[in-house]
């Protein structure tokens, strides 16, 4: 009775300490502005100082390894995280309760976007955040590149990897730009000094499900045509190949669905973009957006259905991979091909955005004064504290007033 009691107690406790961290989760889904780099701060304050789940040293190799991982970093990051605390079921949850409320809202944005579309109501409101939008990507460039961009070879691939980007619209062309700078720069491993390690024993179950949702995806979506399916599958690729968070998103979904497969504009595009900055958690959920106006004719519960299979895509990946080299991590990151990979992937990741920025740019009426907000912008972040959604409401208020 008493052994049974006691199995009771801790079952409760777990229990009571499983909830309390789901509701720590909604917290900084809630208030967590900034990207990746603010959210991990915020992770420290809360999950490490206050409540004390992980150490700091956890955090921040935990970090690492999302960083080297395709994928949105803080949600892998904390992810992983609950897979520490709670295994598979706990991680999950938490990111659900992560990525729910700004996918939901990026959904309902969309929806009303394509109202007042259909209602033939103006959306000039929408016409100084546009430019603003650029002026984060842009930003997003110089902090990139400033960050990950330190030898001749890197800013070498950088630009290369800028002009492809820029002048070759397609999908394939960023997966073959960040594979072949990665081998370009593993080249270099023997710059890195060797550390020791075990044998790796790899559990491979988490892989195979990753690889076999990807094919199965692609297969069915071949064979049926299916939107939904083939919008599932082209958002689970995208996060497959996505390295650096979600600025390094941008000029790939722009690429793919405004460029190559017209399912919205480039102005519905920056509007999206430019909301999902006034917003805190994950980039990511702008995929919530995206997906929501490709379904768009397929009616309200298209939509939502839309919304739904790009956030189920886009995080998907990045969660698998995450559940499968956590487990072997502490002897991959031994490696010192690994580590060299990383200087071409970073270098080419931040070409990328420099391309996004330029392209970004060409749908908006180039005058004098969307110039000067997208400079405005970018030096406001630069050199002001200004946080990025006090940024965003701004320029929605002076397009209503204007």
């Amino acid at each position: 009775m008493a052994n049974r009691a006691v199995s009771l107690f801790l079952i409760l406790s777990m229990s009571l300490r499983y909830y309390i961290f789901l509701r720590d989760v909604l917290q900084l889904s809630l208030t967590a502005f900034g990207g990746p780099q603010a959210h991990i701060a915020m992770m420290f304050k809360l999950l490490v100082h206050r409540r004390r789940y992980i150490t700091e040293k956890d955090l921040i190799e935990l970090n690492a390894l999302c960083q080297i991982l395709p994928g949105p970093t803080s949600t892998q990051t904390l992810t992983a995280i609950g897979f520490r605390i709670g295994g598979p079921n706990l991680a999950y949850l938490t990111l659900l309760v992560w990525i729910a409320p700004a996918a939901t809202v990026m959904a309902i944005a969309a929806i009303g976007i394509t109202y007042l579309q259909q209602n033939n109501i103006s959306l000039d409101f929408l016409q100084f955040v546009q430019p603003m939008a650029v002026g984060f990507v842009a930003y997003a460039a110089y902090s990139i590149s400033s960050k990950v961009v330190h030898t001749k070879l890197a800013v070498g691939i950088m630009i290369v990897s800028a002009i492809a980007g820029y002048f070759f619209n397609s999908p394939w062309v960023y997966p073959l730009l960040l594979i072949a700078a990665g081998v370009i720069t593993a080249f270099r491993f023997k710059q890195h000094p060797e550390l020791e390690g075990k044998p790796l024993q790899i559990q491979w179950s988490n892989f195979i499900l990753y690889v076999g949702v990807l094919i199965t995806a692609a297969v069915i979506g071949g064979a049926t045509s299916s939107l939904p399916v083939r919008l599932f599958e082209n958002f689970y690729r995208n996060g497959s190949l996505v390295f650096g968070g979600g600025q390094v998103l941008i000029p790939l979904m722009f690429t793919e669905f405004v460029s190559f497969k017209k399912y919205l504009t480039a102005e519905e595009f920056l509007s999206g973009f430019a909301i999902v900055q006034a917003l805190p958690g994950p980039v990511f959920s702008f995929c919530s957006f995206i997906g929501n106006l490709a379904m768009r004719d397929y009616g309200f519960m298209g939509q939502l259905l839309g919304s739904f299979v790009a956030t189920l895509g886009i995080f998907l990946p990045g969660t698998f991979l995450i559940f499968f080299v956590i487990r072997f991590w502490d002897g991959l990151k031994k490696y010192r091909v690994v580590r060299a990979s990383l200087e071409g992937i970073s270098a080419a990741s931040s070409g990328m955005v420099v391309a996004a920025a330029i392209m970004l740019y060409h749908p908006i009426e180039n005058t004098l004064l969307n110039f000067g907000i997208v400079v405005t912008t970018f030096c406001l972040l630069q050199f002001t504290k200004i946080p990025p959604p006090v940024l965003i409401l701004l320029g929605l208020g002076l397009g209503f007033v204007l």
